[in-house]
């Protein structure tokens, strides 16, 4: 795992960084990419510890979305937390991760309204409101199929749903992860609760950017009972558009968040501030400068970062951190390609990321010198 090389061109994206007391080795992540190897009982299996091995030159690897729960379920044969068995598949990759000294974080996610009641023996997904998600198609167990309109939680449910999240957190501590982190972007459940597109409610976790925060804000507290906070992050997505996203009021609603947020003393802030992954186009992007200004730990950019851009922004202060996604799924040896100045495999074919087998998935060659 070597991190150095004679052509190294990025000092600081390949320098150490000191994560609250947890060292990496580099300040290259490996994004949650959402994959789908888990099978019908969604528990972590050894073609995945093959997975996460091969990455583990990676500062922190962040597992790929994890469910919270049955009724957070909306992508098929993705992992959960949720179970004795997904606790112990887990702790087979943290423990190989740990051998090699690569630090390991579990996001939590609930699908919200991007599921299908095929997800959920025929009854609604759940979300902030009976908004419908504008969209082709979602990949369901019975095929493709055309998304529905969600299910408004109700107010006294809410409470349930933040347990879930702390129950999660406590599976998590006991897979053998470093931290969590908190998936409030990408239109899912939490993106669902603080947009203003999505959440159209008038109780306390409706109306105002400080009521639509609420609902991630008891979310934190709860998994703090669990984590300490130096060991809890989350991730937002204020540009993005991806499950039918973005409202006028964004810049507004997500400075907020990330001020709120800032009082915790998270691990880090994960924002997808690239827009390679769609952009609502509601207004000029947010950058993480404007986030900088706001929120004083550690800072995570991701989407469509390149070696150079990504040196850039950590040179110049911008982030802390870079996480990378889909150089990710065909290049496992990404961080020596980096030091090295290697050339990059192919970008990996989409397709590959729902297939069942290791075909895309681990099969993807290591640098060989010529």
């Amino acid at each position: 795992m070597n991190n150095t090389g004679p052509t190294n061109s990025s000092p600081h994206l390949l320098s150490p960084f000191d994560l609250h007391g947890l060292p990496l080795r580099n300040r290259v992540v490996m994004a949650p990419l959402t994959r789908a190897r888990a099978g019908r009982e969604r528990v972590p299996n050894d073609l995945m510890v093959e997975y996460y091995t091969q990455r583990a030159s990676a500062g922190l690897i962040i597992a790929e979305a994890t469910v919270i729960s049955e009724q957070g379920i909306g992508w098929v044969d993705s992992p959960g937390i949720y179970s004795d068995a997904q606790v112990a598949g887990w702790k087979k990759i943290t423990t190989a991760l740990h051998a090699v000294g690569t630090p390991f974080f579990l996001q939590l996610w609930h699908c919200g309204r991007a599921s299908h009641s095929s997800f959920h023996g025929g009854e609604p997904a759940v979300s902030a409101s009976a908004v419908k998600l504008n969209g082709d198609s979602i990949h369901a167990p019975n095929g493709k199929q055309p998304y529905e309109t969600p299910r408004a939680l109700e107010t006294d449910e809410v409470a349930a749903v933040v347990d879930d999240y702390r129950r999660a957190a406590e599976r998590a501590k006991a897979a053998g992860f470093d931290g969590v982190e908190i998936h409030a972007a990408n239109g899912y459940l939490i993106n669902q609760f603080l947009d203003s597109k999505t959440n159209q409610r008038t109780d306390r976790y409706g109306g105002s950017a400080e009521n639509r925060y609420r609902f991630l804000k008891e979310i934190v507290e709860a998994v703090l009972t669990v984590w300490p906070a130096n060991r809890v992050a989350v991730r937002l997505s204020p540009n993005g558009n991806f499950n039918d996203m973005g409202a006028p009021d964004f810049r507004e609603t997500f400075t907020h968040v990330a001020t709120q947020l800032n009082a915790f003393g998270l691990a880090y802030l994960h924002v997808v501030d690239g827009l390679a992954f769609g952009f609502h186009e509601l207004g000029t992007p947010m950058t993480l400068t404007e986030l900088r200004a706001v929120f004083s730990g550690p800072l995570m950019g991701n989407c469509g970062y390149t070696q150079e851009s990504a040196e850039a922004a950590i040179a110049s202060g911008q982030a802390d951190l870079i996480a990378f996604g889909r150089p990710y799924l065909s290049n496992p040896d990404l961080v020596d390609r980096f030091a090295n100045g290697w050339e990059l495999n192919p970008p990996a074919d989409l397709k590959v990321w729902s297939a069942p087998t290791a075909e895309g998935y681990t099969d993807f060659p290591f640098h060989q010198p010529s």
